[in-house]
C-alpha cells in the first residue's frame, strides 16, 4: 500500500493544478466513511482474501474505458485460456463494455459517473465494489452507496476508519495502485489509451461513441499517464498493454 505521506505530494499538486478543493474531497470521504461504519462492508484483508480465493496467480487485467476497449476484449475473449488465472479489474464505465462481451468483472473500481444500471447488474452477478469519495461525487455517494453489495470505499485525500487510500487520480490508475496493494506482479492494461478521445462508456452523454474530450479530460488522462508511469519504476510489478502483451 503506499505511503500516504508521499502520495500527499502528488495529491497537493493536483489540486492545485485543477483548481480542486481538499476540504470537497474529505466531505466526500467523511460521508462516504460514516455511511460504510452503518453496515457491512470490506476491510483490505477481506479484500486481498477474495482475490486469493479467485486466483493465486498474482496477475490482474485492468480494463479503462478508452477508444481500444472493444479490441482489447475481443483479444481477451479469443485467448481465454491465456488470461484465465487474470483477476479482471474494471475502471467505472469499461464495466459497461465488459458486460456487453458477458464478461463480469471480479472488483470494479468507480467514483459513480458510470452506467449506475449497468453498475448494478455487475454487483448483482458478484463484483466487488470500490467506491471512491471525491470533490464532486457527494450526492451520488449518498444516493447510489447503499443499493450495493461487498463494498470497500476510498479517498484521494486522508484515509479514514472505513475509507483507504491506495493511492491515484482516475478511475483506472486507482485501480492500478489497488491492485498493486493486492500483491499483483503483474498487470495487463485493456482499454487504456491515455490519448485524447473518450468513449460513451466513460461518458454515457456523449452523442457518438467516440468524440474528442473536453479539456479537464484531457487533463485527467495526462496525469493518469504520468502516475502509472511512476508506479512502473517504483514499484515491483510489471505493467502491460494488451497490445504488449501479445507480444510474449
Amino acid at each position: 500500500m503506499i505511503n500516504f505521506k508521499k502520495w500527499e505530494k502528488c495529491y497537493r499538486k493536483i489540486l492545485n493544478d485543477f483548481g480542486f478543493k481538499r476540504k470537497e474531497d474529505e466531505k466526500s470521504a467523511e460521508c462516504l466513511n460514516q455511511i460504510l461504519s452503518k453496515r457491512e462492508h470490506l476491510s483490505f484483508n477481506e479484500l486481498k482474501n477474495y482475490t486469493n480465493e479467485i486466483s493465486d496467480s498474482n496477475l490482474f487485467i485492468v480494463f479503462g474505458a478508452g477508444p481500444s476497449i472493444k479490441k482489447h476484449l475481443n483479444y481477451v475473449k479469443k485467448h481465454s485460456k491465456k488470461f484465465k488465472d487474470h483477476i479482471i479489474v474494471a475502471a467505472d464505465g469499461a464495466t459497461s463494455a465488459l458486460l456487453e462481451e458477458d464478461i463480469i468483472p471480479d472488483i470494479i473500481v468507480t467514483d459513480l459517473d458510470g452506467k449506475i444500471d449497468d453498475l448494478l447488474i455487475a454487483n448483482s452477478k458478484g463484483a466487488v465494489f470500490i467506491i471512491h469519495g471525491h470533490g464532486n461525487n457527494l450526492d451520488l455517494i449518498k444516493k447510489y452507496t447503499n443499493r450495493f453489495d461487498k463494498v470497500l470505499g476510498t479517498t484521494q485525500s486522508t484515509p479514514l476508519k472505513n475509507v483507504y487510500n491506495f493511492g491515484g487520480f482516475t478511475d483506472g490508475d486507482r485501480a492500478i495502485f489497488l491492485v498493486e496493494s493486492l500483491g499483483a506482479k503483474k498487470i495487463v492494461l485493456g482499454g487504456m489509451d491515455f490519448g485524447k478521445y473518450v468513449t460513451n462508456y466513460s461518458r454515457p452523454n456523449i452523442e457518438k461513441n467516440i468524440e474528442i474530450a473536453d479539456n479537464i479530460k484531457v487533463k485527467k488522462l495526462k496525469y493518469a499517464k504520468k502516475i502509472v508511469k511512476w508506479i512502473k519504476k517504483n514499484k515491483d510489478v510489471c505493467i502491460f498493454s494488451i497490445d504488449e502483451y501479445q507480444l510474449e
